[in-house]
């Protein structure tokens, strides 16, 4: 074969991902020959996964986090302490901006550029025992001077400031941001995007929500389309996690993982919103714009209320839709937003509503015995009348609107890329890849600027994913079926190192399936289903156009100056692992930006990896 991995080879590797790797005869012996009260909340009927301890929901009202406006703002990492539920007792946890859990929803205005001063101050990390070692760029370092990198989702910035995994900043060391903000209105989220460990820091709380406004959607009554505003307008940080017998929170799913080793995800089993845990809202008799993120490090969700009445899609992550979608679900991967519009005015005072979700976890999920986390929150119909604005027909094109979604333009290039899952022979476990190659690799894409590219996601995988580019954002054009079997047989992948992203139009078996209404907009995340080809459109802008240079290099020495403590920490509480505040938390120069799977489990080994924009 010449070195080339053959396909019985390439087919075992999805097997082993489809649940094979830990789940045969010698993994249950392992599980067995354990005292099952030693390994944690385990569920006999379901030996293979670890259980969160039994709680009651809607104990707890629904949290409204804070709100951060101007032109200059401080966000500082810090380890804090986090009451998760009622019963529970407060846990540790990572949040930003002087929060316990998550960080503040941060408004601004499109136009109005604004400074970020971010600061680590991160002390003790609540997952340093899971930290992998055997990671791209995680070492034992990490564990004590934690590194992390703030990035916000969706936003175009410059390649300095845009939270690359590989400009890190330790505890005592700090960047300033710099955002244009040069983008119609819409919901980003900011989060840390440290190398190898970003689903450890998001897990443990680095997340917030960062609503841009515009003169349209101003956040204020009188918008352009009378939708709620002020108290009913809610930002909804969904997350599923499991817990500890003592509250803690836990990112291992399985006894058959030893801890501190990676962990391909499997779902948790209680929903988080803004903090809490199977929270409540009372709500007044009328309707509710919910800003919804999913922040989970794994699942796919199929969101829907539990009487399943209809709701509105108004938009999802990079502005608004054409017009109102109604729906009684929507579909929402790890990464991705959704503006919603929701009428409780026709519920009767006292009733209440759950917020659900029933997407079957992926084949390799499931066969470890996970079920769909079936709930998040539930909200509590008040007697008083709330906002009774009516749904608008339409939301971009009328009077007093923005101007209408362009259509798709004509691509110029067309580019295949591939979503694969390996093994791993140098850890024994699986390898999560993009184009077959790691994360180090230097054969990346390079579109030039100012041309418009279409991307032909093809995903061999048994599972979901969803891509995210960073930079651009995109149109979904559809889905197509392809033949999976036939596509690999006369492709064989080489090892992994080498390039493969064969075309995959010879392969397809179906027609383009358009994409879901609610898809139809703007976008920066996208799910790419498993044996489909999901093809998107960008336009990958000039430097002319954006007002600075996507392709600038960009180090520490540069940029990264330190930013001062905040005064409760100045002059004391920096971890003295963390060395001098000028310390450099890596050298060389750094170029572009990333795409990769938003299952933050997936991006941290290692479906991630590098692009450029080169200039003509």
């Amino acid at each position: 074969m010449g070195g080339r991995m053959s396909r019985r080879a390439f087919n075992r590797g999805l097997a082993w991902t489809a649940g094979a790797v830990g789940v045969g005869a010698a993994g249950m012996a392992a599980v067995r020959a354990q005292d099952l009260g030693d390994l944690g909340n385990i569920d006999p009927s379901r030996p293979l996964l670890f259980s969160s301890p039994k709680l009651e929901p809607f104990v707890d009202p629904l949290p409204m986090l804070p709100v951060l406006t101007g032109s200059q703002l401080e966000l500082r990492a810090a380890s804090t302490t986090h009451r998760f539920h009622r019963d529970l007792q407060p846990s540790p946890a990572l949040a930003y901006g002087g929060m316990d859990y998550l960080g503040p929803t941060v408004e601004a205005h499109d136009g109005d550029p604004l400074t970020v001063a971010y600061r680590n101050e991160i002390g003790v990390h609540p997952l340093a025992a899971d930290f992998d070692t055997t990671l791209h760029g995680v070492t034992e370092q990490d564990r004590t001077a934690v590194p992390t990198s703030m990035h916000l989702h969706g936003a175009v910035t410059p390649p300095e400031h845009d939270g690359h995994p590989a400009f890190l900043q330790r505890p005592g060391q700090g960047h300033v941001h710099h955002y244009p903000n040069v983008h119609e209105a819409t919901q980003f989220w900011y989060h840390d995007h440290a190398m190898g460990i970003t689903r450890l820091n998001v897990y443990a709380g680095l997340a917030g929500m960062f609503l841009l406004r515009d003169e349209f959607d101003t956040g204020a009554a009188g918008n352009a389309w009378g939708l709620p505003s002020g108290e009913f307008e809610l930002p909804l940080i969904l997350q599923e996690k499991i817990f500890t017998a003592d509250g803690r929170q836990s990112i291992r799913a399985t006894p058959v993982v030893p801890q501190g080793r990676w962990d391909g995800g499997t779902p948790g089993d209680v929903g988080v919103v803004n903090g809490k845990i199977w929270p409540e809202l009372e709500v007044a008799r009328g309707t509710y714009r919910l800003r919804i993120v999913n922040a989970a490090s794994f699942s796919v969700w199929n969101l829907f209320f539990g009487n399943r009445m209809r709701f509105w899609v108004l938009g999802m992550e990079s502005g608004m839709l054409a017009a109102p979608v109604p729906t009684t679900n929507v579909r929402l991967a790890p990464g991705e937003r959704v503006d919603l519009l929701v009428d409780f005015g026709a519920l009767e005072p006292g009733a209440t509503v759950e917020l659900c979700n029933d997407e079957p976890p992926p084949l390799a999920a499931s066969q470890r015995g996970a079920r769909p986390m079936p709930l998040f929150c539930r909200f509590k119909v008040a007697g008083g009348r709330g906002f009774t604005g009516a749904v608008p027909e339409t939301l971009r094109g009328g009077a007093g609107q923005p101007a209408d979604l362009e259509p798709v333009p004509a691509p110029q290039v067309q580019r295949t890329v591939t979503v694969m899952q390996l093994p791993d022979p140098s850890s024994g476990s699986v390898l999560m890849s993009l184009n077959n190659l790691r994360f180090g690799d230097t054969d990346i894409e390079m579109p030039r600027q100012g041309t418009v590219e279409q991307w032909n996601i093809v995903n061999v995988t048994p599972e979901p994913h969803p891509i995210h580019l960073h930079l651009v954002n995109f149109r979904v054009l559809g889905r197509q079926a392809f033949d999976l079997s036939r596509y690999t047989r006369e492709n064989p992948a080489p090892p992994v190192g080498t390039k493969w992203a064969p075309p995959v139009d010879a392969f397809v078996t179906g027609p383009l399936i358009p994409p879901a209404a609610w898809e139809a907009g703007r976008k920066d995340t996208v799910v790419a289903n498993p044996g489909e080809v999901t093809r998107i459109v960008a336009v990958f802008p000039t430097a002319a156009r954006l007002g600075f240079d996507p392709d600038a290099t960009f180090g520490v020495g540069e940029v990264a100056a330190p930013v001062p403590a905040s005064p409760q920490h100045a002059g004391h509480g920096t971890p003295a692992h963390a060395g001098h505040d000028t310390a450099p938390a890596m050298s060389g120069q750094l170029q572009g930006y990333v795409w990769h799977c938003h299952m933050l489990d997936h991006e941290d080994h290692d479906m991630m990896l590098g692009f450029r924009t080169v200039a003509e």
